[in-house]
């Protein structure tokens, strides 16, 4: 049983993690993964009252989150801190010209992941963004991206965090129907991709089996 009573869980990240949430209520979690795991959590685990908190904003990199940690993060006291960030810094490359290297990114997550330790007893999940191949041109991505996602796991596994390995997981499931069921644009889960990371999330955190 992973969590304890009164656990405090924060998701942070960008617009996958945002998914349309209501900036103006505290406690909108958005229609994405971020619901589906508080919703089954929340039947599972009924007698734990667990809180859940998103502060994804839709566009995110990796400095925009530095920027807005202490009061997106700290301020809030979670317990546990589930970080998903990283396709913007390669899609603002390539729709803008605004490069984030593999260096960039790995020092503004590092940054996170010290303050969150510094201030908070928090667990930690670290879940690696993805690319799906649709369109043809999000291929490319790869070359890009590749050297962020292995940021995240060496990151993972420096600090000791929980790892949600996203992106072999939509490469499996695009085998069992096509890269646009999962993701329309290659990036932005549809339910079902939705549903996939929520379930990868729960499986990491140890709270299914």
């Amino acid at each position: 049983m992973p969590f304890q009573k009164n656990d405090v869980i924060l998701f942070q990240g960008d617009s996958i993690t945002d998914c349309g949430r209501n900036y103006d209520d505290t406690s909108s979690l958005g229609t994405g993964y971020a619901l589906m795991a508080a919703a089954r959590l929340g039947q599972k685990y009924p007698e734990k009252n667990l809180t859940f908190i998103n502060r994804g904003i839709s566009g995110n990199r990796a400095v925009d989150l530095q920027e807005r940690w202490d009061k997106d993060c700290l301020e809030l006291k979670p317990t546990w801190v589930s970080i998903y960030i990283g396709i913007n810094d390669t899609w603002r490359y390539y729709d803008s010209g605004q490069e984030t290297t593999a260096a960039e990114f790995e020092a503004s997550y590092r940054d996170l992941i010290e303050r969150t330790k510094k201030s908070l007893e928090a667990k930690l999940v670290l879940v690696e963004p993805f690319v799906l191949p649709v369109p043809e041109d999000r291929k490319g991505w790869r070359q890009d991206l590749d050297p962020k996602i292995h940021v995240v796991r060496e990151l993972a596994r420096e600090y000791g965090a929980l790892l949600v390995p996203l992106d072999g997981l939509f490469a499996a499931a695009s085998m069992k129907a096509e890269p646009a069921f999962w993701a329309g644009d290659g990036v932005h889960p549809s339910p079902a991709g939705h549903a996939l990371i929520a379930e990868a999330w729960m499986t990491t955190v140890g709270a299914i089996s």
